[in-house]
């Protein structure tokens, strides 16, 4: 019985150790957005109750491994969604706005996915030039007619033609409007395209559908050496004392020219003395034996 008992503990630890190394499995095998946006469908699923009741903000609880992303679902009559509109966090849905199919009951979901997540969109899409100021935000809508604990809910539409949808991102960025530089509002498309567009107010982007949005700023240009900026009387001053320095050498330089000349004329003169000198010597000696000759 002792042996039974522990057969089956061992079961349970290792049926939740394989739980454990899927999750981890599917966070670090994650290069896809469109993946991971299925993975939080699947969980979301799994996390809802039967009994949650329609247009009630349900927070998500997703694996360890998933550290830094934030999912709220909230479930939606389509005829209600369309009349009276939502508020889902940093998304505002006005009047008017309609979901394709329109299926009796729709589930919304809406991303955060922190600024380590968000990197992903860095590797699926061409941000080159620009940064990401903000974290991901994606708004998203599935089914929600049958139990979807028998299978898996397919995407919805969301398409908002009267009003467009509101997405703030004021308290989520970490760009500050006070530089005068304004970041400008991403729309990430299915199809891996990147839409800017200016914003509406201050962290404050505007869409007329679903998907996924961000704050971008361009990149700064690679930092150069700073040259300090001279003052103009500093640089009359340098430049005078530059030009008096130059003058005072070049006036050493023609004195040494000068004095080398005169040295090396000197030099000259004195060589031609001692020949004139020694010639005459040579000559005076050659008269005084000339005349001092004895006659035998």
């Amino acid at each position: 019985m002792g042996f039974d008992l522990f057969s089956f503990i061992f079961i349970i630890f290792s049926w939740a150790s394989l739980l454990s190394m899927k999750a981890e499995a599917e966070a670090e095998g994650i290069k896809s957005a469109r993946l991971l946006d299925l993975l939080i469908r699947d969980y979301t699923v799994k996390s809802l109750d039967r009994d949650l009741r329609t247009g009630i903000v349900h927070t998500v609880t997703l694996p360890a491994n998933f550290s830094g992303i934030k999912v709220d679902t909230v479930r939606f009559r389509c005829g209600s969604l369309h009349r009276y509109g939502a508020q889902v966090k940093e998304f505002h849905l006005g009047s008017g706005v309609i979901v394709q199919p329109c299926a009796e009951r729709v589930m919304v979901v809406r991303q955060n996915l922190g600024y380590n997540w968000s990197s992903i969109y860095y590797a699926n899409y061409d941000l080159s030039g620009y940064q990401l100021v903000s974290p991901i935000l994606g708004l998203l809508a599935y089914n929600a007619d049958s139990d979807l604990s028998y299978g898996s809910p397919f995407e919805l539409g969301i398409l908002a033609r009267e009003k467009p949808i509101k997405i703030d991102f004021s308290n989520i960025t970490k760009a500050s409007n006070k530089t005068g530089n304004w970041p400008l509002c991403a729309s990430f498309e299915g199809n891996g395209k990147v839409t800017l567009k200016k914003q509406v107010s201050p962290n404050v982007c505007v869409a007329t559908k679903h998907g996924h949005f961000g704050l971008v700023m361009e990149s700064p240009p690679p930092s150069l050496p700073v040259r300090k900026k001279i003052s103009r009387w500093k640089l009359v001053v340098g430049s005078s004392v530059g030009a008096a320095l130059g003058a005072f050498l070049l006036g050493l330089l023609l004195v040494a020219m000068f004095v080398k000349v005169k040295k090396k004329a000197r030099m000259e003169e004195l060589v031609r003395r001692a020949y004139e000198e020694e010639a005459l010597q040579v000559s005076m000696v050659g008269h005084v034996r000339a005349r001092t000759t004895p006659t035998i």
